[in-house]
């Protein structure tokens, strides 16, 4: 595996990675119910897309990160994550 492609599986992992952290930082601390009513709560009332975008915010500072270290191709894999990130919350959406 070449050294480009190899950092932009990185930025990928590490993009998923904030991704779900983000989703869990939501779910745990600034959620006013538990864990899990929470997730009943954003399977009621499909909240999937709204929660999804709003856990991608990490991939701000990851990206920012990534790019102030002049670590583009990572950088590239962050912001190829969060564009899939954002065409799924408007698939999800619509459906």
């Amino acid at each position: 595996m070449g050294t480009v492609k190899k950092d932009i599986l990185i930025g990928v992992l590490v993009s998923l990675f904030a991704t779900f952290g983000g989703i869990f930082l939501y779910l745990e601390y600034f959620s006013k119910f538990g864990f899990y009513e929470t997730l009943d709560l954003i399977k009621e009332g499909k909240l999937y897309g709204k929660v999804l975008s709003l856990a991608a915010i990490p991939n701000l500072f990851v990206f920012f990160i990534f790019i102030k270290k002049k670590q583009d191709y990572r950088a590239k894999g962050v912001l190829l994550t969060t564009i899939l990130i954002a065409l799924t919350t408007l698939v999800l959406k619509f459906f």
